[in-house]
C-alpha cells in the first residue's frame, strides 16, 4: 500500500472515530470523489467492518449517530429496512456506511454543508442558498382578534380575562383562574417551518407540527373538554373521566379518556391518521365508530369515509415530535410533502410512472441541502431557487 494511501486510510479511520478536523474531513471527502482507483481501500474497510460484526464488538455510538442522522437508504418495492432498537441500528449503520462509500457517496458534516453547489457520485443539486430547518414559531389569535407572534426566545405574559397566558421559550401555558368568567376561544397556528407546544387550561398538553392549527377554549367548564385541530397534533391529555376530552377534525371526532396520542389530518395527505400510543379512544366518522387499543391507527379516507383499523408503527408516526423523520416504504412524494411543510419550501414535482420507495431516520435539525443530498443520491436531481424547489429528475 502506497504511503499516500496509507496516509487516507488513517484519515478515513479517524472519521469513522469522530477525530478528524474540519480540514481532514473535506480533504478526505474530496480524496474518495477523485478517482475510482481507491477500491482497494474501500474493500479493506469493508472487511474490517465484516470482522468487526462478526466479532459483534459494538460500532462507536458516535458514528452510529453520525449515520444514523445523515442516511435515507433507498430501498426496493418488497425490502423495507427499519431502524428500530439501538443495537441493531449501530449493525445497521456500519453496513450502510460501506455501501454508501463503496457505491461514492458523498455526503457532508455540518460544517461544510453551506456550499452552494453539491456532487454526489451520480447526481447534482444545484443550490442557490442553503435553507435552515423549522423552529420553535406560532401565531397566538385571541378570542377579541389581537394577534401575538411567538417564537422559540419568547417570554410573556398574556392576560385575558381570569385567564393568564404565559409563553416559556417555545412552549405556551394556560393558567385558569376560575371558571366563572365566559368562555372564549383562541387558536394557536404553526406556519409552514414551524412546531409549538401547549399546555392547555386542565394542564393536557399538545404539540403542534408544522403548518397546523388548533382552536381550544380558555377554559374547560361543562361536562366535555373540546378542541378543533387542523394538520397534525400530538396529544398528552390529562385523565378526567366525568369531562372526556374530544378532538373534532374535518368532521372528525376522537373521543379521549385521558392518553397519549397523534392525528395528522394535513389536506394535502391521503388520509386522516389517528394513532394510539397508551390508553384509549373512540374515533367516530358520521355512523362509523372504532375503539383503538395502544400501537392501533384509524385511517379514514376523506373522499369515502371509509375507516379502517391497523397495528401501527408509531416510532414512525411520533418521529416528527422527536426530532426526527421517519420514512418506511415512503415514495418520494410522501417525503417532498414533509419536507415543504417543515423547510417552508414550495416544491416543483411531475410524478411520471412508478416511484422509488425510501426508507430510513433523519434529523430534523439538518439543512435542506443535506436532506437533498441523501435524496439525489438515489435518482432524483434537484433545483434550489430561493424557497422553490424543483425536481427535475427522477429514476
Amino acid at each position: 500500500m502506497s504511503s499516500s494511501t496509507d496516509h487516507y486510510e488513517k484519515l478515513l479511520q479517524k472519521y469513522l472515530d469522530g477525530q478528524c478536523s474540519v480540514v481532514e474531513t473535506e480533504e478526505l471527502y474530496a480524496w474518495l470523489q477523485s478517482s475510482g482507483s481507491h477500491r482497494s481501500l474501500l474493500a479493506a474497510m469493508q472487511r474490517e467492518f465484516k470482522k468487526t460484526m462478526e466479532e459483534r464488538h459494538e460500532i462507536p455510538s458516535e458514528l452510529s449517530d453520525r449515520i444514523e442522522t445523515r442516511l435515507l437508504q433507498n430501498i426496493s418495492r418488497d425490502k423495507v429496512i427499519k431502524f428500530r432498537q439501538r443495537t441493531r441500528l449501530r449493525w445497521i449503520a456500519a453496513a450502510a456506511a460501506v455501501l454508501l462509500l463503496g457505491s461514492g457517496l458523498y455526503y457532508y458534516t455540518n460544517t461544510v454543508s453551506s456550499r452552494k453547489t453539491f456532487t454526489t457520485g451520480n447526481a447534482t443539486v444545484a443550490n442557490t442558498g442553503d435553507i435552515a430547518p423549522g423552529t420553535n414559531k406560532a401565531i397566538l389569535i385571541l378570542a377579541n382578534g389581537d394577534v401575538v407572534t411567538l417564537d422559540s426566545a419568547g417570554n410573556q405574559v398574556i392576560n385575558q380575562g381570569q385567564t393568564i397566558v404565559r409563553q416559556k421559550n417555545g412552549q405556551l401555558e394556560y393558567a385558569a383562574q376560575g371558571n366563572s368568567g365566559a368562555v372564549v376561544y383562541n387558536t394557536l397556528t404553526v406556519p409552514r417551518g414551524g412546531q409549538f407546544n401547549i399546555v392547555l387550561p386542565d394542564g393536557s398538553r399538545v404539540w403542534l407540527n408544522a403548518a397546523s392549527s388548533m382552536k381550544y377554549p380558555t377554559a374547560f367548564n361543562g361536562d366535555r373538554r373540546e378542541v378543533e385541530l387542523q394538520g397534525q397534533g400530538y396529544f398528552e391529555v390529562v385523565p378526567n373521566a366525568r369531562q372526556p376530552f374530544f378532538v373534532k377534525v374535518n368532521g372528525l371526532e376522537v373521543q379521549v379518556l385521558g392518553t397519549s396520542f397523534d392525528i395528522m389530518a394535513y389536506a394535502d395527505e391521503k388520509s386522516i391518521n389517528t394513532t394510539l400510543i397508551e390508553g384509549l379512544v373512540n374515533v367516530k366518522n358520521g355512523t362509523t365508530e372504532q375503539r383503538l387499543k395502544p400501537g392501533q391507527q384509524a385511517i379514514v379516507d376523506p373522499a369515502t369515509g371509509n375507516m379502517v383499523v391497523r397495528p401501527a408503527d408509531v416510532d414512525q408516526v411520533i418521529a416528527w415530535k422527536t426530532g426526527f423523520f421517519e420514512f418506511d416504504n415512503a415514495s418520494l412524494g410522501d417525503i417532498l410533502r414533509q419536507l415543504s411543510r417543515w423547510y417552508d419550501i414550495d416544491i416543483s414535482y411531475n410524478q411520471t410512472g412508478n416511484e422509488r420507495l425510501f426508507g430510513g431516520r433523519i434529523s430534523r435539525s439538518l439543512p435542506l441541502s443535506d436532506i437533498l443530498h441523501m435524496l439525489e443520491a438515489n435518482g432524483p436531481t434537484f433545483l434550489l431557487s430561493g424557497r422553490k424547489l424543483t425536481v427535475t429528475s427522477g429514476k
